[in-house]
């Protein structure tokens, strides 16, 4: 081969190789509590050493559980990973991965409503472990700390603020749900809810009864519901130009619902 083919080459390949993954960006990481253990993903500001940086927990779907420690996070790479998102945002993002057949958030039924049970999931008392793990090991600033989930992750995202209501600076939780009944103790916290009004794998019916119960205890809640959009809302969530800006611009003490 000559050396002009070989140097074309070189060229040709060049942004293909430059082109890095953006779920290599989180590290693969594994925590342990006792015999218990739980798949994580950290992502990590790009220069973390000179000041305190916001903290966003995202809780994925029933469909990506499991050990391989790598599904449960390929919702949330493009715009967490995206370099303009990383410049403008930086932050630290924790994406733990639930066993196969748990569930984030544990809930009895009354009726048509569900009721949070007192004590949470193992999943999830590993995860509030894990996060407390976190915020000792890195510059994390407390006043800013974010909790984001789709479907059984939307769940768990309400689960989170009901059983940490001081501690969340704002939510985003997508095509969940909850109690109803849990909201008056988070309603301080700013939320932006989507749904898509097709969904029928969680019904729309879960975030308009906690966007209702909000409303009624006084709170501004936001809620998107997409009319044409079935069990895929993050999809157009996690794109929404607003979102990012709304999310990291909210901290403790701040309450108001704004684009």
């Amino acid at each position: 081969m000559s050396r002009f083919i070989v140097a074309l080459l070189i060229i040709l390949s060049a942004p293909v190789m430059a082109q890095k993954d953006p779920s290599q960006l989180f590290d693969k990481l594994l925590y342990t509590s006792g015999k218990d253990t739980l798949p994580y993903r950290l992502l990590k500001p790009e220069n973390s050493e000179t000041k305190k940086f916001p903290l966003v927990i995202f809780l994925h779907g029933a469909g990506e559980r499991g050990i391989d420690n790598e599904v449960h996070i390929k919702h949330i790479t493009a715009v967490f990973g995206h370099p303009d998102n990383r410049r403008k945002y930086p932050c630290y993002v924790l994406a733990a991965q639930c066993p196969q057949d748990m569930m984030w958030a544990g809930h009895d039924r009354e009726g048509n409503r569900l009721v949070m049970r007192a004590n949470p999931t193992k999943p999830m008392a590993l995860l509030i472990q894990l996060i407390e793990k976190i915020e000792n090991e890195f510059p994390i600033d407390p006043t800013r700390i974010y909790v984001t989930g789709l479907s059984m992750g939307g769940f768990g995202a309400f689960d989170l603020l009901a059983r940490f209501p001081q501690r969340f600076a704002a939510a985003a939780p997508i095509c969940g749900g909850g109690d109803p009944e849990t909201v008056s103790s988070f309603k301080h916290v700013p939320i932006w809810a989507f749904h898509g009004a097709l969904d029928r794998v969680v019904s729309a019916r879960q975030s308009r009864v906690m966007v209702t119960a909000l409303h009624e205890a006084g709170a501004a809640p936001g809620y998107t519901e997409y009319p044409d959009v079935g069990h895929d809302s993050w999809t157009f969530a996690y794109a929404d130009p607003y979102l990012l800006p709304w999310l990291f611009s909210k901290q403790l003490g701040k309450k108001s619902f704004t684009k």
